[in-house]
């Protein structure tokens, strides 16, 4: 029997929010065959040992603010090594089409004629669970909106000031650089009190989080010493738990 056409290519790949055992089982069968990885700073290391020995890595990792792979570089990275070998792994941290670029790779080697393949990651809001915090409950949060803390130009999306006045979750990914200016919008707009929290390192041993209100979210970090990477998530389902409990107390009570 011959090879499928997607057992070839390249393979846009979600590492997943940092625990290795969070991938999915595709990613790992692709990880096996692969002759060469493209792997970014948030990728947890430990994937790397699926792949056959002789597999190239290849780091090609952007730190927030600071030492950064330039996408060119990148994309003349992913022709050449797509030349050379059959399975080719572009591996991202999360998922690659969240906030990751994933799918400009993706078109950028389909105009260059090579086949391209999206494999879904667990993204790092997902892993907000692991604090305690569910992305939606009944009753407190129907939506999500999801927000990039800093836009192409640095700056930070206009749409955090649509989604503050929606019901939706807000979960702002890249946003620490931008606690002053996020609190700054929430207070001018009545609403400095809403729930907010700071996760660090979701899914590992050493994840890292806080609660507090929007108004106090640098305050918080600094005193907690959080730092990239991190997302923000603002919304009552930051105390959807002690809600709940309090809810029901007061149905016991009565």
């Amino acid at each position: 029997m011959g090879a499928k056409n997607e057992d070839f290519g390249l393979f846009i790949m979600g590492a997943g929010p940092g625990n290795p055992e969070l991938i999915t089982m595709k990613a790992h069968q692709i990880l096996k065959r692969a002759d060469v990885i493209l792997y970014d700073n948030l990728c947890n290391k430990e994937l790397l040992a699926i792949a056959p020995k002789t597999c190239e890595m290849v780091y090609v990792g952007k730190q927030p603010y600071g030492i950064c792979t330039p996408q060119e570089r990148i994309n003349d990275l992913i022709v050449a090594y797509a030349g050379i070998y059959k399975v080719v792994v572009r591996l991202k941290g999360g998922d690659p089409f969240i906030f990751g670029r994933g799918f400009e790779e993706l078109l950028f080697a389909e105009m260059q004629g090579i086949k391209a393949t999206y494999v879904p990651g667990i993204s790092s809001m997902q892993g907000a669970g692991f604090a305690g915090i569910p992305l939606t409950h009944r009753g407190i949060s129907e939506s999500v909106w999801i927000i990039t803390g800093t836009k192409k130009d640095g700056s930070l999306s206009e749409d955090l000031k649509c989604a503050m006045h929606s019901s939706a979750t807000i979960v702002i990914y890249m946003g620490m650089k931008k606690m002053a200016e996020i609190s700054a919008i929430y207070s001018a707009g009545g609403m400095g009190s809403t729930p907010a929290a700071i996760i660090q390192y979701v899914s590992l041993p050493h994840q890292r989080q806080v609660v507090c209100e929007v108004r106090d979210l640098q305050k918080a970090a600094l005193k907690e010493g959080l730092s990239n990477p991190a997302i923000i998530i603002i919304g009552d389902v930051v105390k959807a738990r002690e809600m709940f409990y309090q809810y029901n107390q007061v149905k016991l009570v009565g």
